[in-house]
């Protein structure tokens, strides 16, 4: 690693630990020229994700937008943010597993729904609402009939 003040190429790691994120690594390292410490971050490279929306477009997976939607469909319900942020992770990591580089925005929702739907259905029907974009009263008393089912079969 090249020292930012005189430019040598050689330093040392004086300390190591994770950084915010598990996928990072924060390193102290020290230049063995002039003795600058400075810090540096090793990270994971992960192959980006493209999504496939509806009309066709194509845009970088974002994951602050399924947090904003989840935050959207759980306002003032009893549901905590650690387990919005714990969905989103999952969601993230099941497109990840897949190993495509192109999603479409409709799987993404699939995924989406179906935490939602064991977290709280209330916040899943309001999302369904949204993202199914039910044009009429039909629709949605069908979504929450298939809850009310899926419910007296367990």
């Amino acid at each position: 690693m090249k020292c930012p003040k005189c430019s040598y190429n050689q330093s040392k790691v004086v300390d190591s630990r994770h950084a915010d994120d598990v996928n990072a690594i924060r390193r102290r390292r020290e230049c063995e020229q002039c003795g600058t410490r400075f810090t540096t971050y090793e990270r994971i490279e992960l192959q980006p994700l493209i999504v496939v929306k509806k009309d066709g477009t194509r845009q970088a997976f974002n994951r602050d937008k399924i947090v904003h939607g989840l935050v959207r469909a759980c306002e003032k319900r009893p549901v905590p943010y650690e387990s919005l942020e714990q969905i989103t992770d999952a969601v993230e990591n099941a497109l990840r597993e897949k190993g495509e580089t192109e999603i479409s925005s409709v799987d993404i929702g699939e995924i989406v729904m179906d935490h939602l739907m064991h977290l709280d259905q209330v916040s899943y029907v309001r999302f369904a609402s949204v993202y199914k974009e039910f044009k009429d009263v039909d629709q949605l008393l069908r979504t929450m009939t298939d809850i009310l089912n899926d419910k007296n079969k367990k």
